[in-house]
Formats: C-alpha cells, sequence, structure tokens
C-alpha cells in the first residue's frame, strides 16, 4: 500500500527537511539527496519547464531512492493536479493559493471520495502498478497524499488562518520573494515587514495545528527557521547547491 513516512511525520508534530528542484531531473538526483540526508524533494513545474515525462520519471526514480517525491504544479486545477499524483507524487503544492475556497477545492483533487473528488484509476504509477481490492487502495491514498498550499500574495496573507483550517490542508507553505513583491518591498526579506507577515503566517498556523514549512537558503537559515517555529523546509535547491559549490570551490582555488 503507499505511504508517505514525511506526512506521517509532519501530523505528529515532527520536523522534515528536503531540497526543492528546477534543474537536474536526472535518474540519480534522488539517490544523491536521499545519501545527503534529504527526506523529501519537492519537484518544480511552475518555473521549471518540466514536461510530464520527465515528471513522471523523476517520481519514479524519488519513490525508488526512499525519497517522497512531491511536486509544485503550475496552477489550481483538476487538470494540472489528477496526472501528477497517477503519476506517483505523494504531495500537491500548489502557487498563488488564497482563500479557504480555493484550499477545500486543493483538498477536493487531492482525496479520493467521500473526503474529495479524485478520479479513480488503480494499477497504474501511484500504486506501483498493482491494482488489488479498491476501497483499501483508495484508503491508503488518502492518507498518503500532502496537501500544500502555497501562502504568497497580500490575500494569502489576509486569509492564511482560514487556508490553514480547512479539513485536509496538511502543510503551509510561505513563498518569501513573491510575498514580498506583493507587499511592496520586493526580495527585501530582511524587511522588519517580512518579519512581521512571517510571524502572522506562523502564528496562524499554530493556531490551526498545522505545521508550516519554507525554502531556506542553506544550512544555518534552516536552523533559524526551525528555532522560529517551521517545521518543515527546503534547504537551497538542486542548481543552487551546485553553484554554492562552485562559488565556494573555485574561491578557495584561486585565492
Amino acid at each position: 500500500m503507499i505511504s508517505n513516512p514525511v506526512r506521517t511525520k509532519l501530523l505528529a508534530g515532527e520536523t522534515a527537511l528536503g531540497v526543492m528542484a528546477f534543474e537536474f531531473f536526472t535518474p540519480g538526483l534522488a539517490r544523491i539527496l536521499k545519501a545527503g540526508g534529504a527526506e523529501f524533494v519537492i519537484l518544480d513545474t511552475e518555473h521549471s519547464g518540466a514536461g510530464m515525462d520527465t515528471l513522471k520519471s523523476a517520481i519514479a526514480h524519488a519513490r525508488g531512492a526512499g525519497l517522497a517525491p512531491f511536486v509544485r504544479v503550475p496552477g489550481l486545477a483538476r487538470h494540472l493536479i489528477s496526472p501528477v499524483l497517477d503519476a506517483g507524487a505523494l504531495g500537491i503544492m500548489v502557487p498563488m493559493l488564497e482563500t479557504a475556497d480555493q484550499a477545500r477545492e486543493l483538498v477536493s483533487y487531492c482525496r479520493y471520495r467521500p473526503l474529495g473528488t479524485r478520479g479513480l484509476a488503480f494499477g497504474m504509477a501511484h500504486d506501483d502498478y498493482q491494482g488489488g481490492p479498491l476501497l483499501p487502495a483508495i484508503e491508503a491514498a488518502n492518507d498518503a497524499i500532502l496537501t500544500i498550499p502555497l501562502i504568497e500574495t497580500a490575500a494569502g496573507l489576509a486569509n492564511a488562518r482560514e487556508i490553514l483550517d480547512v479539513p485536509g490542508i496538511d502543510l503551509g507553505w510561505v513563498g518569501h520573494f513573491d510575498l514580498t513583491d506583493a507587499l511592496g518591498f520586493t526580495g527585501q526579506i530582511s524587511d522588519p515587514r517580512y518579519a512581521a507577515a512571517e510571524a502572522q503566517l506562523l502564528a496562524a498556523a499554530k493556531a490551526a495545528g498545522k505545521p508550516f514549512g519554507w525554502l531556506a537558503g542553506d544550512g544555518a537559515q534552516a536552523k533559524a527557521a526551525l528555532e522560529r517555529g517551521f517545521r518543515c523546509l527546503c534547504i537551497n535547491t538542486d542548481s543552487g547547491h551546485l553553484r554554492a559549490s562552485l562559488d565556494r570551490e573555485f574561491a578557495v582555488a584561486r585565492a
């Protein structure tokens, strides 16, 4: 049966660390991330341009490596979410989510009845082509899929508590650059206004009893974020790790 240990950890009050991938959707990426200590990978399709065939392969490699694959889809639509779930993704992140009604729509697309309206298709990638009894498979899938609203607009910030209160929403996530852009101080995450917005989101998550996530630039930022109350963090991106390593090592060589 399908399972998602990261969702289980988060709903039990624990923390989880991963990496966001934009560029290197190769067979070895998942094993490298797993060997480095990641528990999950968020495969981006909002900005990366990755297509469905590439994504399906990346999901399969992640599951084979014991790494939970989540996907950031380009928007809130059934036709963008359903094929990704059937390809085996264990979580869906939706950008620019702004209202409780949109959060309920996200849950509906990610859960089978009676918890949602996800279309039935079994004996496919998401259940490892095994088929078998239908009702236990439905229940297992409903227990496995992590739903992640990305809060990154002024409306999303204002409605954060209502969004996170929606039954079936598992994990909130702040899109820090887009949020600063929406609030009028683009890219300035050291601005006190960003700190206030972040504190508002963390307070909403705490009140709703839900974990909250963020993309940290490095381990030090991640550690500080955990101390502020975040419980799910990506530590940099695939290309970001390569660039940081190149900057460091070439600087050493040229010193």
